[in-house]
């Protein structure tokens, strides 16, 4: 089998199959007694298990598990399905978490009591310096104190914060964030950000079955390294 088989039916370059040979993504090929490759089923397999896995696990972890496998490394590999798999879970529970927290966002009454930047970013684990920096992108307005300066976090603000927070632990850039706290800030509810909780939660479903359609194809390739009896 010659790279441009193999290329043809991907759609892809015959430098990119060498390419994935160099990279380890391929096991080594053959040479002819001119040195051209030659690749066998085995490196079809590889391949499609290679671009189904790109599509769940992205271009470089998929590349990682490859190598891992045409080293012989089979169990760092499924460390590394294990550890995308972790990490789907994980972001389904962000994304759980803010459903639940808008679950809170009614319009927030006039409370006593205020907290500073330092004991706020504390209880959520992040940096001062990041709170004023979405503070620079318009996510949360907290006032001054007229005497020291500080910032004052209300209710609102602490609300705002938190979902802030949330959203960018689910993958949203500081520009999509922005508008999206502003709409709830000025509507009091979460109805502007349901149409975003929703492409957030079918982004993780087609995830998670293009990660299954992968460890599929690569279970495929694993069966033809070491065929059973």
């Amino acid at each position: 089998m010659r790279p441009v088989d193999l290329a043809r039916e991907h759609g892809l370059s015959t430098q990119a199959i060498r390419n994935y040979e160099d990279d380890g993504i391929l096991p080594a090929a053959e040479r002819t007694v001119h040195g051209y490759r030659v690749y066998t089923p085995l490196h079809a397999w590889a391949l499609r298990a290679f671009l189904a896995l790109v599509r769940g696990y992205g271009h470089q972890t998929a590349t990682s598990i490859m190598q891992a496998v045409n080293r012989g490394a089979v169990e760092d590999a499924l460390r590394l399905i294990d550890e995308s798999h972790a990490q789907l879970l994980d972001d389904r529970r962000t994304l759980q978490a803010v459903e639940v927290a808008l679950g809170d966002l009614a319009p927030v009454p006039q409370e006593r009591g205020h907290t500073f930047i330092g004991p706020l970013a504390g209880r959520l684990g992040i940096r001062p310096a990041t709170l004023r920096k979405w503070e620079d992108a318009g996510l949360v307005q907290p006032r001054r104190d007229p005497r020291t300066g500080y910032r004052v976090y209300d209710a609102a603000d602490v609300r705002d914060v938190r979902l802030a927070h949330q959203l960018r632990r689910g993958g949203y850039p500081l520009e999509r964030i922005a508008p999206l706290i502003a709409q709830v800030r000025s509507a009091g509810g979460v109805a502007p950000l349901e149409s975003t909780l929703r492409e957030w939660r079918d982004r993780l479903s087609a995830r998670g079955r293009a990660m299954l359609t992968g460890a599929a194809a690569l279970d495929t390739y694993l069966g033809s390294l070491d065929p059973a009896p």
